[in-house]
C-alpha cells in the first residue's frame, strides 16, 4: 500500500485531498449513526483536511472515512498532493502507538547485543515464514540493542505454533532455544508444559492492535507489522532513542 500510494502520488493520480479545503467539526450523531449502519462500535469520528469527509476509527487504528450521513463510506489513503505523504498512514502511526515501558518485559525472551542500549519488543509467531526472514535478516547483526521477544502464536494460521512457543519458554536456556529454532529449525527437547505468558502475549498483542506477526514495538512506543529491512530497524532504532 505505502509503494502504491508513492507511486500514485508521483503520477499525480491520487488527489483526494484538496490542501486548502477548510475541516469542518464532525456532525454529532455521525458516530451513532455508522455505529448502527455497520453493526459495531466506533472507536472515533475525526474530522479531515478535506471538507464534508470524515475519519472514521473502528478497533484502534483501523480507518476508513464516511461522508456526512454515513451513507457513503470509502476504504483507502488519504494524501496530501502537496506533501507528498499518506495522511492515513500518518494516522495509523499515532492511533497504533503505545507505551513501550509498561510492556510487561517478564513475559518476553530477552536478547541483549552488545551495551544492549537500544531497545525494541517483536511479536512473534515460531511458525511465521516472515518471523523467521525477519530474525535472519533483519535483526541478525544488530548491534548495542536489547530486544524483547514476545510469543505470539496465531493459531489459525499456524496450528502448532502455541506447542513450539511453549518449548521455547520452557526451555532451561530460553536463548539458545530461540536461536536454534529461527536459524536451525531445531526445538529444545523439554515440553510445552510450564507456567508461560503464551495466552497472555496473544491478549497482549490483541490489545494493541496486533493481527499479525511480525510486529515491532520500539521505545518511542510506534509499532510497525512486518519484516522490515535492517536499515528501517536502524532508522527507526535512531529516531526513538
Amino acid at each position: 500500500m505505502k509503494h502504491l500510494t508513492r507511486l500514485l502520488v508521483a503520477a499525480g493520480v491520487l488527489t483526494m485531498v484538496a490542501c486548502s479545503a477548510q475541516a469542518d467539526t464532525p456532525p454529532k450523531n455521525l458516530k451513532e449513526t455508522i455505529s448502527k449502519k455497520l453493526g459495531r462500535p466506533v472507536d472515533a469520528v475525526n474530522s479531515t483536511p478535506v471538507k464534508g469527509v470524515y475519519e472514521i476509527v473502528i478497533g484502534k487504528n483501523n480507518i476508513v472515512y464516511s461522508d456526512a450521513k454515513g451513507q457513503y463510506m470509502f476504504v483507502g489513503e488519504l494524501v496530501d498532493v502537496t506533501k507528498k505523504e499518506s495522511l492515513t498512514e500518518k494516522r495509523i502511526a499515532e492511533l497504533s502507538k503505545t507505551d513501550f515501558n509498561k510492556l510487561p518485559f517478564a513475559d518476553a525472551v530477552k536478547i541483549v547485543r552488545g551495551d544492549g542500549s537500544r531497545k525494541m519488543a517483536v511479536f512473534t509467531d515460531p511458525d511465521c515464514p516472515f518471523c523467521k526472514r525477519l530474525e535472519q535478516v533483519s535483526l541478525n547483526g544488530l548491534d548495542n540493542v536489547t530486544i524483547y521477544n514476545f510469543l505470539m502464536p496465531l493459531p489459525g494460521l499456524h496450528p502448532d505454533a502455541a506447542r513450539k512457543s511453549g518449548m521455547i519458554w520452557c526451555s532451561a536456556d530460553q536463548q539458545a532455544a530461540w536461536r536454534n529454532w529461527f536459524f536451525d529449525g531445531k526445538l529444545p527437547e523439554n515440553g510445552p508444559e510450564c507456567d508461560n505468558p503464551i495466552e497472555r502475549n496473544m491478549q497482549l498483542g490483541a490489545s494493541l492492535g496486533i493481527s499479525g506477526t511480525p510486529a515491532l514495538v520500539f521505545a518511542n512506543g510506534q509499532i510497525v507489522s512486518g519484516a522490515v529491512p535492517q536499515e528501517q530497524i536502524e532508522a527507526m532504532l535512531a529516531k526513538s532513542k
